[in-house]
């Protein structure tokens, strides 16, 4: 063999290999998907030899990175409204449902043993309560021994769409608690963690705290996790029957770009802190967007079981349809 098929055969190779990482797709964001985000890039890959990376930095950062054309598609907990998305140029839509779980660390507190209502996750959130035998906590918790201890309570460093969605429900309590991705805390005791794996990794470190975490995180970390009053009064532990109860009160419509927030839901089944998360797409690149929704739909016909091993709750079928119509509108499928 000559020197120059050998330099030949090199220069194809490496264009080759150029091809091959130019087709890889890129995303960054919302780390409440994370896991499940984790799981189809995995099994997408090893059905189709297509390659996928997501990496979970946090909704804001997802939304800053869209915008600057940084990534092929961005995550986000916090849905864009239709002023938003055309002044950025972006495409908008659902992936998966998922549920903000609040995660303790009480000595002699076991799963589910914490009961929190509505007044009590107020009070604890906004400074309110500072020890965790306070009488509005106490109330509702009789048979456990909660202790004259302070309470640490566990946010999000970053601008985040998983505190977008728990200030959504922390404002249908207490309507003088703004929503936002990055709020004040007023908390008696306030430690920040980056992206939900930081919040899981403060709480169970931190005794005596508590923190807004993604299910999947609890189930994964096995954290324990306290039952939350939902609307009508009813205490209701976080788990995939729950989380579907509640999902059934969503409304998708494409003509809004399936913006919708799903936070505190009616049912008396219903678990009250639930969250669509959103894939988001630049207009202008039609042909990568195709890419990304070739994944979106492997994902929507063939991720559902590991979707729901992980906690999370598919799209129903008729929801995916739409959002299938959706692309065919936009010329991206």
């Amino acid at each position: 063999m000559t020197l120059r098929t050998i330099l030949t055969a090199a220069v194809a190779a490496s264009v080759a290999l150029t091809s091959v990482n130019a087709a890889d797709l890129k995303g960054r964001g919302a780390s409440f998907p994370g896991p499940v985000y984790k799981a189809w890039t995995s099994e997408y890959f090893a059905a189709t030899g297509n390659k996928v990376n997501y990496t979970p930095t946090g909704s804001g950062d997802g939304i800053k990175s869209i915008k600057k054309r940084m990534v092929d598609f961005a995550g986000s907990d916090k849905p864009l409204k239709a002023d938003k998305l055309q002044k950025a140029k972006l495409h908008m839509f659902p992936s998966v449902v998922g549920s903000i779980v609040l995660s303790y660390n009480i000595d002699g507190v076991k799963d589910g043993e914490l009961r929190l209502s509505r007044a009590a996750v107020d009070a604890i959130f906004t400074g309110k309560a500072s020890f965790w035998d306070d009488a509005v906590i106490t109330k509702d918790n009789a048979g456990l021994k909660l202790p004259h201890e302070p309470i640490t309570t566990c946010v999000r460093a970053d601008k985040s769409g998983t505190t977008f969605n728990f200030t959504y429900f922390l404002n249908k309590i207490n309507p003088e608690f703004k929503v936002s991705k990055k709020p004040t805390w007023k908390a008696y005791k306030v430690v920040a963690g980056k992206s939900n794996s930081g919040v899981s990794a403060n709480i169970q470190q931190i005794k005596n705290s508590i923190g807004y975490i993604e299910y999947s995180y609890k189930i994964k970390l096995g954290l324990p996790a306290a039952q939350v009053e939902n609307k009508e009064g009813k205490f209701i532990n976080p788990t995939v029957p729950s989380f579907q109860d509640a999902a059934k009160y969503a409304t998708w419509t494409a003509d809004n770009d399936f913006y919708a927030v799903i936070g505190d839901p009616a049912g008396a089944t219903s678990y009250p802190i639930v969250a669509a998360t959103f894939i988001l797409l630049p207009t202008e690149k039609t042909e990568m967007n195709k890419k990304v929704t070739a994944f979106i739909d492997w994902a929507y016909t063939n991720g559902d079981k590991a979707a729901a091993e992980l906690g999370y709750v598919p799209l129903p079928a008729s929801t995916k349809d739409e959002i299938r119509k959706y692309w065919e509108a936009k010329k991206i499928k």
